[in-house]
C-alpha cells in the first residue's frame, strides 16, 4: 500500500534579470523565490492498483514521484510504500520498486542490452534462477529476443522503452513508477507497453503509478486518476467519473485542456 498523508515539497530558486552585467553580479549575490512543488499532498493506493496521475506541466508530478521512489524528502508529511519510508533504508526499499522514466536510461548505451541486465541483477542481488524465470518470462512477453545482442544506442525508441520497462521488472519488484512510458512511441509500440502492463498487473498484482499526458494510456490502463495541479489534489475519482466530467473521449487535447480549466490550472 501506498500512503501520503500531509506531504509538502518547496524550492528555493536563485532568480536574476537579463544582461551581462546581472550575471556577473550575480555571481557574488542574488535573489532567490520559493516555488512550492506540493502543498498538503494526501493520497492511499492500495495493492494491485493502477493509478493515472495527470496534470500539466509544473503541477508537481515528478515531485510526488522522486518522493515515491526516495530521490527527494519532503519539507513535511508522511510517506510509506509497503510500510516502508522511502527515503529511509533506501537499499531495502529499492528492492521492492521499480521505475521507468521515458526521457531517462537505466541501459548503460555502448554495451549491449544483456550486460545492462546482468549488471542490474548483480545490483539487485537477484539469484541466477530468479533471474533467468523473469529474464525468460519478460523476454517472450515483450519480444526482446533479438535485441539482447545490440548495443543499447542502436534500439529505435520503441525497442529501447521495451528494454528498459524489463530493467525495471528484472528483479520482481512490487510498485512500478511508469513516468511517460510511451512518450514519443509509434502506435504498434504504445499497444505492446501497455498490454505489458496490464499483463504484469493482473499476473502479479503489481501496483502500478503512471504519470502520462498521453490520455488514450490513462483510458487504456488506470482504474483510478488522481488529477493535479498547481501542487494539490484536485479530483480523485475511477475512469468513468473523469470521462463524465471531461466529455466521453477523453482522449482528445480539447477535452483534456476543458478538465484542467474546470479546476483553473
Amino acid at each position: 500500500m501506498i500512503t501520503m498523508k500531509g506531504i509538502s515539497k518547496t524550492y528555493r530558486v536563485r532568480t536574476r534579470n537579463s544582461g551581462i552585467g546581472n550575471a556577473i553580479k550575480g555571481l557574488f549575490s542574488g535573489s532567490y523565490t520559493e516555488i512550492q512543488a506540493l502543498k498538503q499532498m494526501t493520497f492511499t493506493i492500495p495493492d494491485g492498483q493502477i493509478v493515472g496521475y495527470i496534470g500539466p506541466n509544473g503541477a508537481g508530478k515528478s515531485t510526488t514521484i522522486k518522493i515515491l521512489s526516495g530521490i527527494l524528502r519532503p519539507d513535511s508529511g508522511s510517506c510509506t510504500v509497503n510500510g516502508m519510508i522511502p527515503w529511509e533504508n533506501r537499499r531495502r526499499y529499492v528492492s521492492q520498486l521499480g521505475v521507468v522514466f521515458g526521457q531517462r536510461n537505466q541501459l548503460w548505451w555502448d554495451v549491449p542490452v544483456m550486460d545492462s541486465f546482468q549488471l542490474l541483477k548483480n545490483i539487485y542481488r537477484v539469484p541466477d534462477s530468479n533471474f533467468k524465470d523473469n529474464l525468460d518470462r519478460l523476454t517472450e512477453l515483450l519480444d526482446l529476443k533479438e535485441l539482447l545482442t545490440v548495443p543499447a544506442r542502436t534500439l529505435s525508441l520503441g525497442q529501447k522503452m521495451r528494454c528498459e520497462i524489463a530493467a525495471a521488472l528484472l528483479h520482481q519488484p512490487k510498485v512500478l513508477f511508469l513516468d511517460e512510458p510511451t512518450i514519443g512511441l509509434d502506435a504498434v509500440s504504445k499497444l505492446k507497453v501497455r498490454e505489458f502492463i496490464l499483463e504484469e498487473n493482473q499476473s502479479r498484482n503489481i501496483t502500478v503509478i503512471l504519470t502520462t499526458h498521453d490520455m488514450q494510456d490513462i483510458e487504456a490502463l488506470c482504474h483510478r486518476v488522481l488529477l493535479i495541479g498547481k501542487g494539490q489534489l484536485l479530483l480523485d475519482g475511477s475512469i468513468e467519473e473523469i470521462r463524465s466530467m471531461a466529455g466521453e473521449n477523453l482522449s482528445t487535447e480539447e477535452s483534456v485542456a476543458d478538465l484542467y480549466r474546470r479546476f483553473g490550472i
